[in-house]
């Protein structure tokens, strides 16, 4: 694709869209614009894209304000009225401005203000900008910057249609910048770009020629300054494509970079350890645990380090599958680390993988098998004794599966020889942790990478978010678990159904099970404090009130962030084991247990104020119960009503089980990367045009051109522009990770 007649120019002022805001505007202007959104250059003032746009002829909806919001509103003057202050010298001017159903209240206090009042006579038109505030009964904007429109419409009728038509762009400001602020610094910047010739596009000339799509200069003309809807569809057009294009060129880099790595093989053909592991399982391995188990043994069996995203739903076996590949690593002389986000999904693994391997994880001690390795724990909250000692078999060697937190990324943890790294929740982590485990391979190798995700993930949202991994995916259940049945309890209107839901609870315990109960805050804090909303329900005082009440002589635990480490293994040494002294039936506790929990004795959760949490955060949650041989019952309590964005979440997550089209529904309402976590917040913020369910073809065919553009131009000699735009994206979103 030969592109030199649109972005070869890469020289010192090559591309005005870098020119710096302190030339194209007043200093105080720029100084403001830097202060409240970052922008430094042209190009960043140019992607402050409109909100929406007014047209002349149709005034703003005012029963539509919000309290407290930042807009503009294009409205009519209907009475203007001026009168002294009582307190001191000068004057209040009062607006009242209409859509021609509501109304709404300008203020300005001050002197000298017969001209505005002048200005504001009855029946102008214009944009009136300011934080919608109330005072009395009357809402109004206090001192708000106003744009007023040409007096009178055009008498002849063609110009005056086109003159009610013509579209003003509105856009997003804050209480500091208004949008009447934005829109003059952006019509000046852009007539300060037209004034300095073309710019160099990020999108090559042949793919925009084969999709017919405006180059950069006219799609930014178009929209900040559109004649018609047309403008502003073929502008939204080609900025949606450009930022997938641009997205899915720093994957595509990202992939090329990591093939470029040296690693080592760590692949054994049968290899006896894995081998005696399979022996080992109390059943076979399910069609998609073998296929996936053959995907990651050819990546380990390359020179080229493994990046590979393994996702499954709930229960589909993703442990069995990194385990595996663990052992291999193990055989092939190597180490493999299991990186977990929280110290009780830490120390559940190391229970689950010691219990697993059998005498299989005790070489060298009385009953472990010669053919064997050790299973070590760092977490960060351990003994100096038991650190030390875990510390000394990780850097041995000896240890050749090592699980931990955020305590494995410490300087202090050196491997004998790390091959393989398996992330358990990978958006939980953020770029430089992963980084910093990765550079404990030796001697400047890369470890192999599987990263694993219990939040099923669309195939767009896999390429958008995690398109630099290869991706597999386990999307059938093992045989024999159990059914999860899920009904949605409506508090008020069914109260007699609570306190059948405590029944269950007892009939549970009774007949030697165990039970959750989910709250969505602690409640040990006042007003609310710890970040939750003081109206929920609270961990502390649900079990308080269910000791005394409902589940009065039943044995009550609770669980939540804010215990430490010691004193949650206790709780959940105390939950899972029967045998346990002082065993706990029922657990009340936060989202702590949302993933990786593993207590099969479970067999019913009771959900508070079920409605204040997420479709996939509640499908995590309804996956800690039903994973033995017994059925498990999922009760939402809400208060919820009828028809509410709330409730439907709620019959959502009841109508099925499958985690793929609850994630899907999830992302419908909340977009990719809040279903994802904060660690892809750099993803969601450059993200303002397209998304990952609705865009799915565009998102496919800007993946396709933006990998035959890198491989044809791998380093973009060819194509400044786009290597300026992904290295700015890479920059601005935190989101290549350091070789």
């Amino acid at each position: 694709m030969d592109d030199a007649m649109d972005d070869s120019r890469d020289g010192p002022g090559a591309d005005p869209l870098a020119e710096p805001l302190a030339r194209v505007l007043a200093g105080r202007t720029a100084t403001a614009l830097r202060k409240a959104f970052g922008y430094v250059t042209l190009n960043d003032l140019l992607r402050h894209y409109p909100r929406r746009y007014e047209r002349r002829g149709e005034l703003t909806d005012l029963a539509s304000l919000v309290e407290g919001e930042v807009v503009t509103i294009l409205a009519e003057v209907r009475q203007v009225t001026i009168r002294p202050m009582k307190q001191r010298r000068g004057t209040i001017l009062q607006a009242i401005v209409t859509d021609g159903t509501g109304e709404l209240t300008l203020t300005w206090f001050g002197r000298n203000q017969d001209w505005r009042a002048q200005e504001l006579r009855a029946g102008r038109r214009g944009l009136f900008s300011g934080q919608v505030t109330t005072y009395g009964r009357s809402r109004q904007l206090a001192h708000p910057e106003v744009q007023l429109l040409p007096d009178g419409i055009p008498e002849d009728p063609e110009a005056a249609e086109s003159y009610a038509g013509r579209l003003i762009a509105v856009y997003p400001g804050t209480e500091r910048i208004t949008s009447l602020q934005l829109a003059k610094s952006i019509d000046t910047a852009i007539t300060m770009l037209d004034a300095m010739g073309p710019v160099p596009d990020p999108l090559p000339a042949q793919v925009r020629s084969d999709l017919g799509l405006l180059d950069l200069h006219q799609a930014l003309i178009a929209v900040h300054r559109p004649i018609d809807q047309v403008d502003i569809d073929r502008a939204r057009e080609r900025l949606a494509y450009e930022e997938a294009f641009v997205l899915q060129a720093e994957l595509a880099r990202r992939r090329q970079r990591a093939s470029q790595l040296p690693a080592r093989a760590r692949a054994v053909a049968d290899g006896q350890l894995q081998r005696a592991f399979d022996e080992r399982l109390p059943y076979r391995l399910t069609a998609g645990q073998v296929r996936v188990g053959q995907e990651i043994a050819a990546d380990l069996s390359s020179s080229q380090p493994m990046h590979r995203l393994l996702q499954g739903d709930v229960g589909s076996g993703k442990t069995i599958v990194a385990l595996r590949a663990m052992l291999s690593v193990v055989d092939a002389g190597a180490q493999a680390a299991l990186l977990a986000p929280t110290e009780v999904l830490a120390a559940q693994h190391y229970r689950s993988i010691v219990q697993l391997l059998g005498p299989l994880a005790h070489r060298g001690y009385l009953g472990g098998s010669e053919i064997g390795t050790r299973v070590a724990l760092l977490t960060g909250s351990q003994t100096v004794a038991r650190r030390r000692r875990e510390l000394i078999e990780v850097f041995t060697g000896d240890a050749g599966i090592v699980v931990g937190t955020h305590a494995m990324l410490q300087d202090t943890v050196v491997f004998g020889e790390l091959g393989l790294v398996v992330i358990d929740e990978q958006h939980r982590f953020g770029v430089e942790q992963r980084s910093l485990l990765a550079a404990k391979a030796p001697d400047g190798t890369r470890p192999h990478v599987l990263v694993m995700t219990a939040t099923p993930i669309p195939r767009t949202v896999a390429m958008t978010v995690f398109g630099d991994l290869e991706v597999s995916t386990l999307d059938e259940l093992p045989q024999g678990r159990a059914e999860i049945r899920t009904h949605v309890v409506p508090v008020p209107e069914r109260p007699s159904h609570v306190q059948r839901a405590w029944q269950r609870v007892r009939e549970e315990v009774s007949a030697g099970n165990r039970a959750y109960v989910v709250c969505p805050r602690i409640g040990d804090d006042p007003q609310g404090q710890d970040g939750d909303d003081p109206g929920s329900a609270s961990v502390i005082a649900t079990a308080e009130r269910l000791r005394a009440t409902d589940l009065a002589g039943v044995r009550i635990g609770v669980m939540h962030g804010r215990l430490t480490a010691d004193e949650k293994d206790a709780i959940m040494r105390r939950f899972a084991d029967p045998d346990a002294p002082d065993p706990i039936e029922v657990l009340v506790s936060t989202t702590v247990i949302e993933v990786g929990v593993d207590v099969p004795s479970a067999t019913i959760m009771v959900v508070l104020d079920a409605d204040r949490f997420g479709i996939s955060q509640l499908h995590q949650l309804r996956g800690r119960i039903g994973r033995g041989d017994l059925p498990g019952l999922c009760l939402l309590l809400t208060d919820a009503e009828p028809g509410s964005g709330g409730r439907e979440r709620l019959e959502a997550v009841a109508s099925t089980t499958d985690g793929f089209e609850l994630a899907r529904l999830d992302l419908q309402a909340r977009r990719e990367g809040d279903v994802l976590g904060a660690a892809q917040s750099g993803i969601r913020s450059s993200l303002r045009w397209i998304e990952a369910v609705r865009d799915e073809e565009l998102i496919i065919r800007a993946r396709a051109a933006a990998s035959a553009v890198l491989a044809e131009d791998p380093g973009l000699e060819r194509h400044p522009a786009l290597r300026r735009a992904i290295d700015a994206l890479a920059d601005s979103a935190g989101f290549v990770e350091k070789s």
